[in-house]
């Protein structure tokens, strides 16, 4: 490769490295695969390498990918979290060695099981939880003590703890537990974290610790950072020390006095992977003796006395046997291919997500070809090809009707997706009521998924404005419902009644309208509230100082309260007609019984300003009729 290339190919992909690291790092929702990125960076490496002039200070080789946000106070990290070097075979842990031995090292190593998850730094003061941080940039990172608190697998207390205590961990997601979101969220159809590294990191970083506590997190320790009062020789003498505080460590940890060894463990925790219940993204050689470290030193991003062995993505083929559709909350058709069972990274899959017509056609996936199947961050099981079309295959087309309703499927605003219109369609139907009922909505208990089917299925609930018609004995006619739960359920539904604005609209499931949307619309109607108020009141002013003086006090106080009444019946009028506008025109289809709800709600509050200004005109006129009788009198 010639300089102009190298120079032209580096600056390419630092771009797209730098851009992966924001998005891993800072907003948890990366768009390359691990594998995929570690091959770009090793790339990169490769071309600074051959072109030293071509490395910067900035480039990614260079510096720790991830950087403070601005949702959380930063805290300067005593002892620096540094990274990892990579390597991608056996060869380059054999290089290692030889690096190590050529400092001068005779070296014993430490073997640990790599985690995949958020690294994060806990610190303890005279036994007591004091602070907890995100690695952020390595140098700088954000304070995230109270969602830590939240894990109940991070002692907050530690008996006969030194004085100050700081150690390094990993916030992981177990799998039972990212299942469990993943499903929520698709039943909710929000966009779903792509692996539980970013589940774990999403959840850690929320700015409502309620969140993270739900979220079923847990951590790893694998490094004594600083501690005052002790002094250790090995690595391994502190992984017990930190196990005998009480802390959950490294769960594999062992020493090898060569690397031959230590190579073989790696290979041993590359076969098991599968059967763990957390992900790991690879193998860590770590040398044991802590004076031998310091001899070592460190680069400014990766320590020397240490590398991270990265395992190869498991691909393996398998026969399409169908290609199942699916509807989801808002009538996009979802595709899912149906294949022989094959073993993979420790589990057995036969369903991979296809995604949308778009992708079907790029890979060309027909029924009866052979595809091939990874597993993307070694857990969602994802087609990455087609080895070969079967014999008389035909190219597959995704329907033109709702295959659960029958109605015409329609491509939205150039949407990749096919979505069905049908307001009554009842896979539809099914989720709106499950995200209607959901926590962060409506927050109605007891009405999970099973109760959402029975209620469809019955007929008894049509939308979710017919939750509110529902009775008692209704209710005793599902599968295993006694009086106590239809009670609660009923209870449930009639609290809901006091949730704020914000919490219907996001629960009605407007396209395009989430929470945090929801929330902003309903400031908008209580600042719309809030201008039309003082509007008035500023012309009811002008008016009257204008006018008042010509008329006896008596009047002017009547034409005030007129005003005031007159006010009170536009306030709940206007506010109403926005909350319609707002559900849209395809929302007043969906629920006409909303619609009507509101106008009532409009009615009743205007109910009591009609009868001030009813009151108001009989005094007025009754002031009159006294004026005229006291003139021909």
């Amino acid at each position: 490769m010639e300089l102009e290339q190298a120079r032209k190919r580096a600056a390419e992909l630092r771009a797209v490295i730098e851009k992966n690291n924001r998005l891993y790092y800072d907003q948890d929702a990366p768009e390359l695969e691990d594998y995929e990125y570690d091959q770009l960076t090793r790339e990169l490496k490769t071309i600074e390498a051959q072109f030293p002039q071509l490395v910067t200070p900035d480039s990614p080789t260079q510096h720790v990918g991830g950087t403070p946000s601005g949702k959380f106070s930063k805290v300067a990290h005593a002892v620096k979290m540094e990274s990892l070097q990579d390597a991608f075979s056996l060869d380059e842990l054999r290089e290692f060695d030889q690096r190590v031995r050529e400092a001068g090292v005779t070296p014993e190593y430490v073997v640990e099981i790599k985690i995949d998850g958020l690294s994060v730094s806990l610190e303890y003061r005279n036994g007591r939880l004091t602070r907890g941080s995100t690695r952020g940039d390595g140098l700088v990172g954000e304070d995230v003590t109270e969602n830590l608190a939240t894990i109940k697998s991070i002692p907050k207390e530690i008996p006969n703890a030194p004085e100050f205590l700081e150690v390094r961990g990993e916030v992981y997601m177990p799998h039972a537990a990212f299942f469990a979101l993943k499903e929520q969220q698709e039943l909710e159809d929000k966009t779903p974290f792509k692996n539980p590294r970013n589940a774990a990191a999403g959840s850690l970083r929320q700015k409502d610790a309620k969140i993270t506590a739900a979220r079923g997190l847990s951590i790893f320790v694998f490094n004594l950072q600083q501690v005052e009062g002790k002094t250790f020789t090995t690595h391994s003498e502190t992984l017990d020390y930190i196990k005998s505080l009480g802390f959950p460590v490294s769960p594999r940890y062992n020493v090898y006095t060569n690397i031959e060894d230590a190579i073989a463990e790696i290979q041993r925790i590359g076969e098991a992977r599968g059967t763990l219940d957390f992900d790991m993204d690879g193998a860590v050689i770590k040398v044991n003796d802590l004076t031998a470290r310091q001899a070592l030193g460190s680069t400014n991003k990766f320590p020397r006395w240490a590398i991270a062995f990265k395992y190869p993505p498991e691909v393996k083929e398998s026969t399409v046997r169908d290609i199942e559709v699916t509807v989801g909350r808002t009538g996009v058709l979802t595709p899912t291919a149906v294949f022989d069972p094959i073993f993979l990274a420790g589990t057995s899959v036969s369903r991979a997500n296809l995604h949308n017509e778009d992708i079907i056609e790029a890979m060309d996936v027909r029924i009866g070809d052979t595809i091939q199947v990874r597993k993307a961050g070694d857990i969602i099981p994802e087609v990455i090809g087609v080895a070969r079309h079967g014999e008389n295959s035909v190219p597959y087309h995704m329907p033109r009707v709702c295959p659960s309703c029958g109605a015409p499927v329609v491509h939205l605003q150039d949407e990749a997706a096919l979505r069905c219109v049908n307001p009554e369609c009842p896979a539809q139907s099914l989720r709106n009521l499950i995200h209607f009922a959901s926590r962060t909505a409506m927050a109605i208990d007891g009405l999970g998924e099973a109760i959402a089917q029975q209620l469809i299925d019955r007929q008894l609930v049509h939308s979710v404005a017919d939750l509110y018609d529902l009775t008692k004995d209704q209710l005793l006619t599902l599968d295993k419902f006694k009086a106590k739960s239809a009670e609660n359920l009923l209870k449930a539904i009639a609290s809901s009644k006091q949730n704020n604005l914000d919490k219907l609209v996001f629960g009605l499931g407007i396209r395009n309208i989430g929470d945090k949307a929801a929330a902003l619309l309903e400031a908008i109607v209580g600042l719309l509230a809030e201008i039309i108020q003082i509007v008035i009141l500023a012309l009811a002013l002008r008016i009257f100082q204008r006018n008042s003086i010509h008329r006896p006090f008596q009047v002017n106080m009547i034409i005030w309260l007129q005003g005031f009444a007159i006010l009170y019946c536009i306030l709940p009028i206007v506010q109403g007609l926005f909350i319609i506008c707002v559900l849209g025109l395809n929302q007043a289809n969906l629920y006409p019984r909303l619609i009507l709800f509101q106008f009532l709600d409009i009615g009743l509050q205007v109910l009591p300003g009609l009868a001030i200004i009813g009151i108001a005109k009989v005094f007025r006129y009754g002031y009159s009729l006294q004026n005229e009788v006291d003139q021909i009198l």
